[in-house]
């Protein structure tokens, strides 16, 4: 399930002014996480900030995700707060790669680094969202399914719902949930792998159920701004006008950040679509949801 993308070069490149590397130390382990804070936070003292978690995939970092994302870009552009934390061994417990009980407590991390967040900057409590690509990816769902008492929505990139997440823990709560996923991902199947985790449409039909707005009127559109990319997007979104689900099929598109620079290492991680820009859809999607 590795996404494995080499960004290392650019890792190593100056991490922004204002981003800054901390860490805490949860279970008798030190955990590291970046802090990205826009321009606008210092010179706005009384406001209260919405905060986005940024999960790496599998094998990555947290400063290649933050390079590779750009999500940066958007926080500025929208105001918000960007927390990229660092998964042990590079990885997050979803169930599977690890056992779900007995695993990584990933979960208790990033309880805690909400609450160090809450205390060290101006957090609003009822805009915390979590994204993240491939295995950062389904970790959100996990997220989502276990702690929807702090997360007001989640969006996941090429990973869909982790089945162990299903079995073990379905706690009541309404999260909003955006599911991007490629039709040719050739790392984390659209179709789904039994054992695993759901396809696409299948955990898109698990959260309309899960929050109850199956039974909503369904917006379909199709987006293909970039009618030379290849790829064109497919947008599914139901909801009850506090709560929302949606899917964004990439047609064609790989195991990547839409929007993002076009990476490829002879790895088989296939097209990224130029006719969507991940960060921008995320947020605007986040933007809707407010924790109740």
């Amino acid at each position: 399930m590795k996404i494995l993308i080499s960004l290392v070069l650019l890792a190593c490149a100056a991490i922004p002014a204002l981003a800054q590397v901390q860490s805490l130390v949860h279970k008798e382990e030190k955990r590291r996480y970046l802090v990205y804070t826009p321009p606008s936070y210092a010179g706005q003292p009384q406001k209260a900030y919405p905060v986005v978690f940024n999960f790496h995939g599998s094998g990555m970092t947290m400063a290649e995700q933050m390079l590779y994302t750009q999500m940066n870009r958007a926080a500025d552009r929208h105001q918000f707060i960007v927390v990229y934390p660092m998964g042990v061994k590079q990885d997050w417990n979803v169930g599977f790669g690890m056992s779900y009980l007995e695993g990584t407590d990933d979960i208790g991390f990033t309880e805690a680094l909400l609450a160090k967040l809450k205390q060290d900057y101006r957090i609003d409590g009822r805009r915390v969202y979590a994204t993240g690509l491939s295995r950062g990816g389904f970790f959100t769902l996990r997220i989502a399914a276990e702690l929807p008492h702090l997360f007001a929505a989640v969006a996941s990139v090429g990973g869909p719902m982790p089945e162990p997440v299903i079995e073990h823990h379905a706690k009541p709560g309404k999260v909003g949930v955006l599911l991007i996923h490629g039709t040719a991902d050739q790392v984390v199947a659209y179709g789904g792998k039994p054992g695993g985790y759901l396809s696409a449409q299948g955990s898109y039909d698990y959260w309309l159920k899960k929050n109850g707005v199956g039974a909503s009127a369904a917006s379909r559109r199709v987006i293909d701004s970039d009618a030379g990319d290849g790829t064109d997007v497919a947008w599914l979104e139901q909801g009850d006008g506090q709560r929302s689900v949606a899917l964004a099929t990439v047609r064609e598109g790989g195991h990547t950040w839409p929007g993002a620079d076009p990476f490829n290492v002879g790895l088989p991680i296939g097209t990224t679509t130029r006719d969507i820009d991940a960060n921008e859809v995320i947020w605007n999607f986040f933007d809707k949801h407010r924790r109740l």
